[in-house]
């Protein structure tokens, strides 16, 4: 048996031992759905913004960026999308909805603005271009960097956080 104060040094040794495996990948996600990991702690926080705050969060995220991928991490057309911006060398931001603590009404406000609820949404210069389809066919038609070449002066502009060529915001 354990005395009381071994038992907290037990279950501290457990959680961190957990909380490990957790980040280097080794435990279903499903574990720690609606969790968020703030530095080397987990809160349980959920989801915080409201419907009009997300379509707020959308629209400020796009004007400051010249191209913008909502994405989710598992999603085939996400990656294609985010492989034809890595192949061209563009710098984009992207927003993982699966990993941020309200992707699931980031994604209902971007069906909400776009009309279509599937990721990736995938937006340049402040218009929503698409899919992980439709990046791809404007690449092949050669109108994907002419786009991007019209990109506004402010979304020009790269920041340290969540921009450039494979780098990525996923929780906020």
């Amino acid at each position: 048996m354990f005395h009381p104060g071994q038992q907290l040094d037990y279950f501290l040794a457990v959680c961190s031992i957990f909380s490990m495996f957790s980040r280097a990948g080794c435990l279903p996600r499903v574990a720690w759905t609606g969790c968020r990991r703030m530095g080397n702690f987990t809160s349980t926080t959920t989801g915080t913004l409201s419907s009009t705050a997300c379509v707020q969060y959308v629209q400020e995220v796009v004007s400051q960026n010249c191209v913008v991928i909502f994405s989710k991490t598992t999603c085939p057309y996400c990656k294609m999308a985010k492989n034809v911006f890595n192949e061209i060398g563009a710098t984009y931001k992207v927003i993982e909805l699966d990993e941020h603590n309200d992707g699931r009404r980031l994604q209902e406000a971007l069906a909400q603005m776009t009309g279509a609820r599937t990721v990736p949404r995938v937006f340049i210069n402040g218009n929503c271009i698409g899919g992980g389809s439709d990046t791809k066919q404007l690449h092949q038609q050669g109108k994907l960097v002419p786009l991007i070449e019209q990109c506004a002066p402010c979304c020009t502009a790269t920041s340290s956080e969540g921009s450039g060529s494979g780098q990525f915001e996923s929780a906020k």
